[in-house]
């Protein structure tokens, strides 16, 4: 592949608005194709919402922590999900939804929270800390195995965490120092996760806004949303050249996942949080789940392997 080879994508329809949510932090997007649905967080209010297209039905859990990211589970019901301070298995089809907590890492400031997370290729969950006030740079990366085994993979030392995704061949890491504005990509070995050859991806301009939730596609262009920057941007793997832009209509956009039948739908979250009263009465929209269409193709989200 040359440095300049990824085509640039297509926007197929206009940005839709599919849920005014109005959530506070929205975040976690998890496609499932087994239920054709996308799972979402809104961290602060401490709710997992699902939304299935085909049905337009919404449905939403509260859970007695905050909640932060999102991703089925393999071998067992429901989620595994990141709360404040750990690990847990959440099945929102039980009766009122039920959690089970699992691993909470030590050393942990108690001024942390987790923040982005997502499962590698082996369905090991990869879940980040942060800093709750997002300014003390105590950030951390760790990997939550199938036997449930948590290791401590870097310590980013961001205030602020976003990501991971990988290349399509799960041996690049990409991983955001978003307070920053900052992207590192990250060698890693598939098997044993251990992560090496640590180098600058992108730096974003104030203008651009702040690098938030990715994720990666099948041709391995990354697809980034910008808080602060009232889009999401597409880019080369290799060189971070914007090769697509989808403009919203609030300025903190969060995440994005592809999802629908053919993994072609883009969602993407946004967030309420931050903005003044006079912003929150110019963004109606703030805190909405919102989709477009693409000519794009995404990866399935890979599965907890327990």
């Amino acid at each position: 592949m040359s440095e300049h080879s990824a085509a640039a994508p297509r926007l197929l329809g206009p940005v839709n608005e599919v849920w005014r949510a109005g959530a506070t932090l929205g975040e976690g997007c998890c496609w499932s194709p087994s239920r054709q649905a996308l799972y979402w967080v809104d961290i602060l209010e401490q709710r997992l919402m699902r939304y299935t297209p085909a049905t337009g039905q919404r449905e939403h859990w509260s859970l007695p922590d905050t909640v932060s990211a999102v991703a089925e589970r393999r071998d067992g019901p429901g989620l595994i999900v990141t709360l404040r301070r750990g690990f847990a298995f959440f099945d929102p089809d039980a009766p009122g939804g039920r959690l089970q907590r699992l691993h909470e890492p030590d050393g942990e400031p108690p001024g942390n929270r987790f923040n982005d997370g997502k499962c590698d290729a082996q369905g090991h969950f990869w879940g980040a800390t942060m800093d709750f006030d997002a300014s003390a740079p105590t950030g951390v990366l760790y990997r939550f195995d199938s036997q449930q085994r948590c290791s401590r993979m870097f310590d980013a030392r961001f205030p602020v965490t976003n990501g991971p995704t990988w290349s399509p061949d799960g041996r690049t890491l990409y991983f955001n120092d978003t307070a920053r504005r900052d992207t590192y990509a990250f060698d890693v070995d598939p098997v044993s996760g251990t992560l090496s050859g640590q180098r600058h991806w992108n730096r974003f301009s104030e203008q651009e806004g702040h690098p938030d939730g990715m994720t990666t596609d099948a041709q391995g262009r990354l697809w980034m949303a910008h808080w602060g920057g009232s889009r999401v941007t597409c880019r080369d793997p290799l060189t971070a050249r914007e090769l697509a832009r989808v403009e919203l209509p609030t300025a903190h956009i969060t995440n994005v996942a592809f999802g629908g039948p053919t993994l072609s739908t883009l969602f993407i979250t946004s967030a309420r949080f931050g903005l003044s009263d006079s912003q929150l009465a110019a963004q109606v929209q703030a805190g909405s789940l919102f989709s477009v269409e693409t000519d794009a193709t995404g990866l399935a989200a890979h599965r907890y392997a327990g």
